[in-house]
């Protein structure tokens, strides 16, 4: 291979390797959701496993899972989330920070796609207004 064509190639690959790495690593930074691509469309079906799904996205979630008082949990409910509905579950919960204290409770909403739990959303109020709770001890049961 002539130097001409070395060069070449050489051009190219390193023109393309940004490309390549924007569609490894997308533009959010967020894990890929089923929220986003076609398979959410449609009517969804109720989430019959919501309270272990939300237990195992949760032990995820959060960085401390032990020591959570105060959990309690809604049933899932249709909301509008980005112009399609889904299944959304509220919860309230008092976490223990890392320095051991507790801050007070705070509302988080669980989002299924597909009758499985996809993502926390930290900004709950709109999603959780009129939310009705009851208690959800396996929350406040959770070991690392």
């Amino acid at each position: 291979m002539g130097r001409l064509a070395r060069r070449a190639v050489s051009a190219t690959l390193v023109l393309a390797l940004p490309l390549v790495l924007a569609a490894c690593f997308g533009s959010d930074g967020d894990r890929p959701s089923l929220m986003d691509g076609t398979q959410a469309g449609g009517p969804q079906p109720f989430p019959d496993n919501f309270r272990s799904d939300t237990l195992a996205l949760m032990r995820t979630y959060l960085n401390n899972p032990v020591g959570v008082r105060e959990a309690s949990m809604a049933e899932p409910v249709q909301r509008p989330v980005g112009g399609r509905q889904f299944y959304v579950s509220c919860l309230r919960f008092n976490p223990r920070e890392t320095d051991g204290s507790y801050k007070g409770a705070r509302e988080r909403a669980v989002i299924f796609v597909n009758g499985r739990a996809d993502r926390v959303v930290d900004k709950a109020g709109e999603l959780c207004a009129g939310a009705v709770y009851a208690p959800f001890p396996e929350l406040e049961k959770m070991a690392r």
